[in-house]
This record gives C-alpha cells, structure tokens and sequence, in this order.
C-alpha cells in the first residue's frame, strides 16, 4: 500500500526501554506500537469509547502478522499509520504500516483482526452504527 492510503497516522518516538541490545526496536514491541495506533486511531474516527467499557463495543484480537521491513533505532521517530480496512459480520480487518518520520520509509506492515463479543465473551454481530463511523471517517464502504 502507499502511505497517501491511510488518512490516519500517529506519531511515535523510539524509547530506550524499546530497544534490545543491537540498539534497534525489539519486534515484540510492534506490538505495543499497534495498540497504540489502534487506540488512536479510534479516538479519531470518533469512537465515544475506546477502551469498551460501560457497555459498548468490546473487541478481541484473533490474528496480526507484521511483516517487518527495516530497523527502527533509538530516538527516532516513526509514524503509526492504520485504517480500518474491511468489516465483516462479526470482525474488523485493520491496516497497519509504520514509517519513518514523514516519509514513504516502509518499517513494517501488517494487519490484525479483531472479533466483536457479547458479554458471554461469544463472537456477535458488529453494529451496523459502529461501522458507519469508520466508513464517514474512510470516506468509503467497509463491509466485505
């Protein structure tokens, strides 16, 4: 994908606690970065709740592959780029590339997916509502 594909990006500086002994980002914090890029990300798009409590929308996460591409160092900083790219009935397929700072400097790329549950922690229905404020913030249509 190009960079100009996501209308959304976080800004994210390296820490040292993120690196490992080579200096580099170690790749389980990707992990983090994705978090927090989704969290963002849904702050965005306007989502009242983010973290689904009080009775809305919880999410868990059933898959993610990262394809990493080049190192990231300390103190540098890297754009947390995602979109929400297809809905399906009971899931949401998220985008995710990261790059260096203003650039089309591809770090890594993947996408993770996230299953909507009830309270008896069952796979249901994403709301058709929910979905519209992605589609309003994409400018397009989601659902596969």
């Amino acid at each position: 994908m190009a960079r100009a594909d996501f209308r959304f990006s976080y800004p994210k500086r390296v820490r040292y606690s993120e690196i490992d002994a080579q200096a580099v980002v170690f790749n389980a914090r990707f992990l983090d970065y994705l978090d927090i890029a989704v969290t963002e990300y849904l702050r965005a798009v306007g989502v009242p709740d983010p973290a689904g409590v009080e009775g809305l929308a919880q999410f868990v996460v059933a898959r993610t592959s990262i394809d990493y591409k080049a190192s990231v160092r300390l103190d540098e900083e890297v754009d947390l780029c995602i979109r929400l790219a297809r809905a399906g009935r009971s899931s949401l397929t998220f985008a995710f590339e990261f790059h260096g700072k203003g650039g089309e400097d591809l770090r890594a790329a993947g996408e993770t997916v996230q299953v909507h549950i009830d309270d008896a922690r069952q796979s249901s229905p994403v709301a058709a509502d929910y979905v519209a404020l992605f589609e309003a913030y994409e400018g397009r249509s989601l659902r596969a």
